[in-house]
């Protein structure tokens, strides 16, 4: 077996998770990619631009199969670090990209070049738009809850609950902001919110959409919030903490006033 740079979060024997935490190098935004694997099956949760493509490529290639195991591609949202790279992973790959409805005529803009060479009816078959609700996706034995996280911060917004190993993909929901060399769970979570607070207070739209969220997450059975930026929280306790935490902060528009759109002199 190859050496990887995959941490993993989850391994039954048959269904696996893993993060790759460390393929984005240079003045670029920390971010994490992830991956499912149910049986000779797997989906691909952000996989990023440019800088990402070529080392998750080999990483991936050291865990599954990539052009027959992909399955889906899943884009939580439009942003460059989640799905710029969309052309190649099509190319290299019979994955079905995975997006909001909001997203599947955008999406094209990252990879004029490709889609250039395919006609609507091929497009129309390797792009699956979700509506606003939501789906649930099956992956070999197992299924994927598409959830829906609006304006958290996209209008077309979804996050990737995955009831096996009760692990919530979030997106940028959770998201941290601070310089590490290593995966580790959140350990002190008063402390952590200093690496979140102001990413939260700028990139989520309002303090409605994260309580409305907190609330169908309580629902689920989540053991951990993964986010596409930073630590983990892992364990029942520091994943009520945060839900607790985001539910009362004011964010977005909640702190934007007259001063704020004003012309400049």
């Amino acid at each position: 077996m190859f050496s990887t740079k995959a941490t993993e979060l989850y391994n039954d024997g048959h269904h696996k998770c893993y993060a790759f935490h460390e393929l984005v190098a240079g003045e670029a935004v920390q971010a994490n990619q992830f991956l499912i694997v149910n049986g000779d099956k797997a989906a691909l949760i952000d996989p990023g631009g440019d800088l990402t493509f070529a080392k998750l490529s080999i990483e991936l290639n050291k865990l599954i199969d990539l052009r027959q195991g992909l399955k889906y591609i899943v884009a939580s949202h439009q942003d460059p670090d989640i799905i710029a790279s969309i052309g190649r992973w099509m190319m290299q790959t019979d994955a079905k990209v995975v997006c909001s409805k909001l997203w599947q005529r955008f999406l094209p803009h990252f990879a004029s070049s490709y889609f250039s060479q395919i006609d609507h009816l091929e497009l129309g078959k390797r792009i699956k738009p979700l509506d606003d609700r939501g789906e649930i996706l099956s992956l070999g034995s197992a299924n994927l809850v598409m959830v829906p996280a609006h304006f958290l911060h996209s209008v077309g917004n979804f996050q990737v609950y995955d009831p096996v190993s009760k692990i919530l993909f979030s997106g940028d929901m959770g998201a941290s902001l601070k310089d590490s060399e290593h995966f580790a769970p959140v350990e002190s979570f008063i402390e952590h919110t200093q690496y979140m607070k102001g990413f939260h207070q700028r990139y989520m739209v309002a303090n409605k959409t994260c309580k409305l969220w907190a609330n169908m997450i309580r629902d689920l059975d989540v053991e951990m919030i993964v986010p596409q930026h930073g630590a983990p929280f892992k364990g029942k306790k520091v994943v009520s903490q945060f839900l607790d935490w985001i539910s009362e902060l004011d964010c977005g528009v909640d702190l934007f006033s007259q001063r704020d759109y004003t012309v400049p002199v």
